[in-house]
């Protein structure tokens, strides 16, 4: 960490330095007029790049310019330029994925607050924050990354940070598009989208297919791959457009299906070193199936240009089943896929009847697939008011949040039994709905915060607090109360209350140099278990940025130090898939992120060549030594690093722009990641090896209204481990080509 501040302190002083020779005659005229500066305008938390660059903590604007250059349906592409965060991939194509912030728990993504338009968007994020549902990139206009001390009013998790997705717009006028792309694995897109605005009434309608034959291979040549579907439309109305005191209504409806032929199944090292596309003949009937739904109504209500109070009501449906192998019995002793693979010698048996390569004698030798089925429900009302003044040379904001949130998670699971015979597999006992898995667990939860913001002379000061009342619930009626009569119904409780700080500062030096610091309260909410505490941390980040000609830059250290690491028994990670959460004790998380941004022909030309460079340095450290329940996290020693964090990873970007076409070349360094806890080298069968990844993407614009696209994913075929939990490895997406073609209008 010493070397971490010395780098830190060298990058300002030099940049100090460069600057003070630059504007020794110019004065620190940052307009606080700019602040008012919004691009984009309905449920948005900074909505441009220049909002998000003057924060008294670290956030990042993800533009619809950068989402436009690759055309991302990954979400994992989609953020891999924003320091600080931490992705490993699961499926290649980005359904579900596995986000960190700032050395959170990656798993579901589970540890950092998600939001689509402002709102909670994870199928349960009190009482289930796995998100096994999560937005589609390719519908985005833009993306907000918050952390540190920036996202106290966006609980319920404000140790790493939060990501606002913001859906596309109504537009200002009549217009839209059509695009269209085709290319390898039989993978398709088309995305489709009209809107008009007026005085009094707007909106917009959208429709996006996307799917893909797969690039893994089961020895019946069934389809891997998935499709899935996604329409929004929004409507606005402008209540009384003329009156002195504006409002307006605005509906937005969402439905999305998606099936999808995925599997937890992965592959021993040896087979991967083999094929390491093929899949297992026992993951041949897995399948996923799930339907999302949204309502959300917006109102807003403008007294002034300085005034507004914006009022959402909403309602998330999330059903889904997971069909998929999850234990394998031999002789009739039933073990769990992720104990098999944790163990290959000894249940070298159990992976023949997964592999087809030993036939089943008699049903005590099956696949045991289960029906993962669940519905999550999610429900609120919140308000926001935001009043903001200027008094001589200072600017004042307040912002003041609350939210009534309920949401719950509905398990009626059961499995099914199948014996293997040459590879295929054939049912021979059905499972009882609800015999596996009975039980609903619910939370509700009120939140709310305020935030003070002054900024006065080359000062900007934003001290808030968030108060979270939280009362959890689990009703188990057990496995054989299939018709939930509570004959046999047991529960328990838990609640928290807690008050989250916060306090953010920034400082101008000049126009182009700036230093920014704070320091906030950690939290994420306990499970349902009676007398659980929540995990808490105190987190502190030290930034600057700075800029010398054409390059724009930011630095920023980060410390968070954890009183309370909570761990969750997820399936995804090999656990049980309980999602009982444990308490993991101290743990101190540090790091460097790091920002350049360049432009080599600036002013000199018709052509653009920007360039940037994202660095993310991360540390971890578990304070103390414990077995971690489920085996999840193994053995834990004090001074053992965090599973599943890299703790190098950078990003390099290249485009050559022009008014007619863009070349533009990504390139993504992940670092060797361990999957249990340790320290040192990683042994093999822990080890998730580093990888580079080069994406390419190009545009024509044919006219103003067609534009002709190519983009190619794994531009150096490159064939790597994306993971290797829950059980076996992983592969990552292999080389693929795609060709578009877009029509505005």
């Amino acid at each position: 960490m010493k070397k971490i501040i010395l780098l830190f302190l060298i990058i300002i002083t030099l940049s100090n330095t460069a600057q003070n020779k630059e504007n020794k005659t110019k004065k620190v005229t940052d307009t606080i007029q700019k602040l008012d500066e919004v691009i984009l305008k309905t449920n948005v938390i900074f909505g441009n790049k220049y909002v998000a660059q003057n924060r008294t903590g670290s956030a990042y604007f993800l533009s619809p310019k950068e989402l436009k250059k690759f055309s991302f349906t990954d979400v994992n592409r989609a953020l891999r330029s924003v320091p600080g965060v931490n992705i490993y991939e699961e499926d290649g194509f980005g359904l579900r994925p596995n986000i960190s912030l700032r050395g959170t728990s990656p798993e579901r993504s589970a540890k950092i607050t998600i939001m689509e338009d402002g709102i909670l968007i994870a199928p349960a994020p009190y009482s289930a924050s796995s998100a096994y549902y999560f937005p589609t990139i390719a519908r985005m206009q833009a993306v907000e990354v918050l952390k540190g001390s920036s996202q106290i009013q966006y609980g319920p998790f404000t140790t790493g940070g939060a990501i606002n997705m913001i859906s596309n717009q109504i537009p200002d006028s009549f217009g839209g598009s059509v695009k269209a792309s085709y290319g390898s694995f039989n993978s398709s897109q088309l995305h489709a989208i009209i809107g008009d605005n007026n005085k009094a009434f707007g909106y917009s309608v959208e429709y996006l297919n996307y799917g893909s034959d797969g690039f893994k291979k089961l020895l019946n040549d069934k389809n891997t791959g998935f499709n899935k579907n996604d329409i929004v439309a929004k409507f606005r109305m402008n209540i009384f457009p003329n009156a002195a005191i504006k409002q307006s209504l605005e509906a937005k409806v969402q439905y999305s299906d998606e099936v999808s032929n995925e599997t937890y199944l992965g592959l021993t090292d040896e087979d991967f070193g083999v094929d390491p596309f093929k899949r297992y003949a026992g993951s041949s009937n897995d399948l996923m199936k799930n339907i999302h739904k949204q309502i959300l109504l917006t109102h807003t209500l403008d007294f002034s240009k300085n005034f507004r109070i914006t009022t959402n009501a909403y309602s998330n449906y999330f059903t889904r089943n997971w069909y998929k192998a999850d234990y394998i019995t031999f002789n009739g002793d039933r073990q769990s896929i992720g104990k098999v693979f944790g163990n290959l010698t000894t249940f070298a048996d159990y992976l023949g009847l997964v592999k087809g390569t030993i036939n089943s004698d008699d049903d005590d030798d099956s696949i045991n697939i289960r029906a993962n089925n669940r519905t999550y429900r999610a429900k609120g009302v919140q308000t926001k008011l935001d009043y903001h003044w200027y008094k001589g040379d200072a600017f004042h904001d307040i912002e003041i949040g609350i939210r009534y949130h309920y949401d719950d998670e509905d398990r009626f699971q059961w499995i099914d039994d199948y014996t293997v015979n040459n590879g295929d597999l054939q049912l021979v006992n059905a499972g009882t709905p609800g015999s596996n898995a009975n039980r609903i667990s619910s939370a509700k939860a009120f939140a709310s915060s305020i935030t003070y913001r002054l900024k006065v002379n080359n000062w900007t000061f934003t001290p808030g607090i968030r108060y979270e009342n939280i009362a959890l619930k689990r009703e188990n009626f057990g496995s054989n109360d299939s018709l939930r009569t509570g004959v046999n119904l047991s529960t328990r409780e838990n609640n928290a209350n807690i008050f989250i700080p916060g306090i953010g500062t920034n400082y101008k030096f000049t126009n182009n140099l700036s230093v920014f610091g704070g320091v906030h309260k950690g939290f994420s909410p306990p499970g349902n278990q009676e007398g659980q505490a929540p995990e808490e941390s105190i987190n502190y980040e030290l930034g600057t940025r700075f800029n010398i000609k054409n390059l724009k830059a930011e630095a920023v250290v980060f410390y968070n130090d954890y009183s309370n690491l909570l761990g969750s028994d997820l399936a995804a990670t090999g656990g049980s898939g309980s999602l009982d959460q444990f308490n993991a004790g101290e743990v101190l998380v540090n790091g460097l992120e790091l920002l350049l941004n360049y432009d080599f022909l600036t002013n000199k030309s018709d052509y653009s060549l920007p360039f940037t460079l994202g660095y993310t340095h991360t540390n971890t450290e578990f304070k103390n030594s414990f077995g971690s329940d489920a085996d999840l996290w193994g053995e834990v020693i004090a001074g053992d690093e965090l599973p599943y964090i890299s703790k190098h990873q950078f990003n390099i970007g290249v485009s050559l722009e022009h008014s007619k076409f863009e070349l533009n070349l990504n390139g993504r360094f992940n670092g060797e990641f361990r999957t249990q806890a340790g320290r040192g080298i990683i042994p093999l069968n822990e080890l998730v090896a580093s990888n580079f990844i080069v994406d390419f993407s190009g545009k024509y614009h044919i006219n103003k209204k067609v534009i002709v696209s190519a983009n190619i994913i794994n531009l150096l075929d490159e064939t790597y481990v994306a993971s290797r939990v829950p059980a076996g490895l992983r592969p990552g997406h292999p080389f693929g080509a795609y060709v578009g073609l877009q029509y505005m209008f």
